[in-house]
Formats: C-alpha cells, sequence, structure tokens
C-alpha cells in the first residue's frame, strides 16, 4: 500500500477509480457524461440567448442553470480524469481552496435556483393572471443574483475554514475531489463545533429548498387535476414528475453525505453519492427541461433556420 503521509503542502486525491480494466470502463463512462452535460448545458445556453422567444423567466432560469452545470461539472471532472491518466494523484494547497470554493458556490447557487425555478412553475400554473407581476424580470433577475449571492458567501466561509485547520501529517483525501467533510476528517483539532455549522449549511441549502420545491409540485399537482384535459393532467403529471426526479438525484445525495455524522462516513460510499450531484445532475438538467418542450423544439428549429439562410 502507498504511503501517503508527508510533509509536502499539497494534497492527495485518491481518487474514485481503481487502475484496472473496469476502472477503465467507469473512466470512459464519466468521460462521456461529461462531455455529454457540456454539449447539453452549453447548447442550452446557446438556444436561449439566441432566440428573444425564449427571453422570459422561466427560461432565464433554465439557461442559468445550464450555465451553472457547465461549470459545475468542469470544477471536478477535469481534474480527475487527468489525476486517473496521468497517475499524479497530487493537488496543491491552493489549487484544492480554488476547487472547494467554486464547487461550494456553484452547489449552493444551483440548490437555490432550482427552487427559484419551481416557485415559477408553481406561479405559472396556481396564479396565471398574477404572473406578470409576481415573476417580472426585475424579480427573475433578483432571484438569481440572491442565488448566486449566497452560494458564494457560504462557500467563502468554509472555504476560509477548511484553509486555515491545522492538518495532520497526512494529506490523502479519500475522495475524487477536496470535498469539505472528506478534508475536515483530517484536521489535526476537533472540528465538531464546524461539523454543526456544516449541518446547518445543509440544512438551509439542501432540505429546506428540497421541501419547498416538493411542496410547489404538490401544490401544482392538486392544481392539475381541476383541470378538464386529459392530455393536459397528463402532460403536467410527466412534467412534475420527471423534474422532481433530478430534483431529487441532486438534493437526496448531496444532503445524505453532508448531514452524516464524522463516524457514521464510509468514502467509498461518499464518492459514489458524489456521483448523483456533481456529474448526473449536470448530464440529465438539460435533457429534463427541454425534453418534449415544444417552445424548446420551436427555437432550436428557428436558431437552424436562421443559420441555414446565413450560409445561402
Amino acid at each position: 500500500m502507498e504511503n501517503y503521509n508527508q510533509t509536502s503542502t499539497d494534497f492527495i486525491l485518491l481518487g474514485l477509480l481503481p487502475p484496472s480494466k473496469i476502472g477503465l470502463f467507469f473512466f470512459s463512462l464519466i468521460v462521456l457524461m461529461f462531455l455529454m452535460a457540456l454539449f447539453g448545458n452549453l447548447s442550452m445556453v446557446l438556444l436561449i440567448v439566441l432566440d428573444a422567444h425564449l427571453h422570459t423567466p422561466m427560461y432565464i432560469f433554465l439557461s442559468q442553470l445550464s450555465l451553472i452545470d457547465l461549470n459545475y461539472v468542469s470544477t471536478t471532472v477535469p481534474k480527475m480524469a487527468f489525476n486517473y491518466l496521468l497517475g499524479n494523484k497530487s493537488i496543491s494547497f491552493i489549487g484544492c481552496g480554488v476547487q472547494s470554493f467554486f464547487f461550494l458556490t456553484l452547489a449552493g447557487a444551483e440548490a437555490l435556483l432550482l427552487t427559484c425555478m419551481a416557485y415559477d412553475r408553481y406561479v405559472a400554473i396556481c396564479f396565471p393572471l398574477h404572473y406578470p407581476t409576481r415573476m417580472s424580470k426585475r424579480v427573475c433577475v433578483l432571484m438569481i443574483a440572491g442565488s448566486w449571492m449566497m452560494g458564494a458567501i457560504n462557500s467563502c466561509a468554509h472555504t476560509a475554514y477548511i484553509l486555515h485547520i491545522p492538518y495532520c501529517r497526512s494529506r490523502a483525501i479519500n475522495h475524487f475531489f477536496c470535498d469539505v467533510p472528506a478534508m475536515v476528517i483530517l484536521a489535526c483539532m476537533n472540528t465538531w463545533l464546524y461539523e454543526c455549522t456544516v449541518f446547518a449549511s445543509t440544512i438551509f441549502f439542501l432540505v429546506l429548498p428540497f421541501m419547498a420545491i416538493v411542496c410547489s409540485y404538490g401544490l401544482v399537482l392538486l392544481s392539475v387535476l381541476s383541470m378538464r384535459s386529459e392530455a393536459g393532467r397528463k402532460k403536467a403529471y410527466w412534467t412534475c414528475s420527471t423534474h422532481l426526479t433530478v430534483v431529487a438525484f441532486f438534493y437526496a445525495p448531496f444532503a445524505y453525505t453532508y448531514l452524516r455524522s464524522r463516524s457514521l462516513r464510509s468514502p467509498t460510499e461518499d464518492m459514489v453519492l458524489a456521483v448523483f450531484y456533481t456529474i448526473l445532475t449536470p448530464v440529465l438538467n438539460p435533457v429534463i427541461y427541454s425534453l418534449r418542450n415544444k417552445e424548446v423544439m420551436g427555437a432550436l428549429m428557428r436558431v437552424i433556420q436562421r443559420i441555414y439562410c446565413v450560409k445561402m
């Protein structure tokens, strides 16, 4: 077994995948998912920016979600891929802090933004006459700015702490990126109080937003029951169920990982769960939020026609 006890300030990311054929298979799968996430989210951002018909609060939220996912998946996967291919598992002290900062900022912003999107759908379906006033572009921009700001503030606090605590001789992080729970384990001090702040942050950024989203979609479904059109009801049920599914993939494993105490942690389990909220969710979001969406498909056709006409 390799000895990762060292006096260097660098950290060692032990990684998710073993150097074997099965590890190479899963590495190829993760890289494929990463490319799908990049293509899907970049396509959504460009499509919404280029088509004026999609400059509405719903699609402004969606463009921000795609922008966050685009950066979110790029924060962890490229470093993991280079480490696996080159066999160099080290990451600098500052590099680890930067990775942790961007990961927490983007994760916090996405958690709050998904809540804003659920509220947008709730107002649109349950209060359609009040929608223009409740969800004006000004309100939309304020909600987006608030999501980014809260995510950044939370990230600054946690990153500042993990960069200033004393670490033991071992700097081997049993994870594929610089995740706060995996780093705190290496501290040479009692971190009980800090773990309480992590618990409180998780409640605020993950548990409460998830409950708000479930309540919003629950009220939407109750409103849908009064629809006369069976096709409309089926479409609403399908939309709500798919949205809740992808939301659960993000919030549930994230919250489960961060809410557990140190004694109940399993590094392997934490890494597997992290795949759901760091890689799988950015892949699914552009698919789920655009699948069977006539407005998105219409915008795609208009953009294609515009490009074709320019070439002609």
